[in-house]
């Protein structure tokens, strides 16, 4: 029985020293979540790049979140790793503990405060605009009023489509998961407008030659926050871990940050 006890001790020890092993490398892991498909602060890629981080399921993200999250990491001492999850699934992502952080161009609005802890803007985008085909009438359009009856699209789950709301007597389209889909959309002549801010659009615009966009007389376009945030778990503002996030963020200028946005620009693909 002595034997059997040893044994069933040694067999123990291993099986918790297998099991330090995994937590150890689970802690020095940071895993966050973005859609790697809203350029320029994230995207998908097939080849590898000094700013990008490989997939769990083979490729690419880049982009300037994945800048961010690759600062916040390195602060941390930790490894990083970018989960691709579609912009509706980050939140539970986040509170059912697949994520530790969200960093996908996520402003903290008051619905989203009240299951998420918030860091400060990490990016503030300048006004929003408008994404309309080239040529069109719609290109010529000074005030959001202007859009009055026509149809305007918006990407599900954001600002970007409830402010659609504040243009009287638009049509409202369903809202689209990303912005290949509206972009299509556009260019087919199913609605008029996308909403964006500018560092979408630009790309937007960048990689698809029949399209522009337009900004709004002061006063006469949309009253939005256009800032972005990190995402903890709620209830961790208190913790060493939302401090140290903080912290690291803070240390990052806004001369760097600026950098970091034109280097994203400048690198996002041709195509969504």
């Amino acid at each position: 029985m002595k034997r059997i006890g040893v044994l069933l001790s040694v067999a123990l020890l291993g099986l918790c020293l297998m099991g330090c092993g995994a937590n150890n490398e689970e802690d020095n892991s940071l895993t966050v979540g973005m859609e790697c498909a809203y350029a320029p602060f994230n995207w998908l890629s097939n080849e590898a790049s000094d700013t990008s981080v490989a997939l769990e399921n083979g490729g690419y993200c880049d982009g300037y979140d994945v800048m961010i999250a690759q600062r916040i990491a390195d602060g941390l001492g930790k490894e990083l790793v970018v989960r691709q999850i579609g912009w509706d699934a980050l939140i539970p992502s986040l509170q059912n503990g697949d994520i530790d952080m969200i960093i996908a161009g996520m402003t903290a609005d008051e619905d989203r405060e009240e299951v998420a802890d918030f860091t400060t803007p990490y990016f503030e985008s300048a006004d929003m605009v408008m994404i309309v085909n080239k040529g069109s009438e719609e290109a010529t359009y000074t005030d959001i009023q202007d859009f009055s009856g026509k149809k305007v699209v918006g990407q599900s789950g954001t600002n970007y489509d409830t402010v659609i709301d504040q243009i009287e007597g638009v049509e409202h389209m369903t809202p689209r998961d990303n912005y290949a889909e509206m972009v299509v959309a556009l260019q087919n002549g199913d609605v008029d407008g996308i909403t964006a801010e500018l560092a979408v659009a630009e790309g937007v615009v960048s990689a698809n030659s029949d399209l522009t966009y337009i900004t709004f007389e002061e006063g006469h376009g949309f009253d939005i926050d256009t800032s972005v945030s990190i995402a903890l778990k709620e209830g961790s503002r208190d913790t060493e871990t939302f401090k140290e996030v903080q912290s690291i963020l803070d240390a990052i200028s806004l001369e760097e940050r600026e950098e970091m946005m034109a280097l994203a620009t400048a690198n996002q693909p041709a195509s969504e």
